[in-house]
């Protein structure tokens, strides 16, 4: 879909780093990171965080690694069917790969039950990070001119209101 695809399980291409994409969120979303040895750095053997959707605490574990997965949080599916087709592939790598905007590290059950939603059909499980997840939201769809939908501003304005 955009160039290149991968699974929350598989390393994903990589930054101008030579670290894969999913190692370089890893890195930068865990605290307490440990690195395999002799990888300079790229490969993320274990860490912990606050997840960013549940506010609790997670354990990162290269051996189960699909406790922790990378989300877009705007979808890809969604930027696709809301113009990213059109973009040159370069562009689409880009977002794709968007280790700034984009792209958190997140715990693996409320990324697979996210999907490829967006705000008006999934938000966090904790409410005190709905505002979070809006904002992140927002600041993707404006950096690539990605329009929201209807549903969407409608679930934005009413979180804004708490926000």
């Amino acid at each position: 879909m955009f160039g290149q695809s991968w699974s929350d399980d598989q390393d994903a291409p990589g930054g101008h780093d030579g670290c894969d994409t999913r190692n370089n969120v890893l890195a930068q979303d865990l605290s307490n990171v440990m690195y395999k040895p002799d990888t300079h750095n790229c490969v993320v053997m274990s860490g912990t965080m606050t997840d960013p959707y549940s506010g609790e605490a997670t354990s990162f574990d290269r051996q189960q690694a699909k406790s922790v997965q990378i989300d877009h949080v705007y979808p890809l599916a969604a930027a696709w069917d809301f113009g990213a087709t059109s973009w040159p592939l370069p562009l689409r790598e880009r977002f794709a790969n968007d280790t700034q905007l984009n792209l958190l590290a997140v715990n693996g059950p409320d990324n697979q039950a996210k999907g490829d939603s967006t705000p008006s059909e999934w938000l966090p499980p904790n409410p005190a990070y709905h505002c979070f997840y809006a904002g992140k939201y927002l600041t993707v769809a404006v950096s690539y001119g990605l329009p929201i939908s209807r549903a969407d501003h409608q679930t934005l304005t009413d979180l804004a209101a708490n926000c």
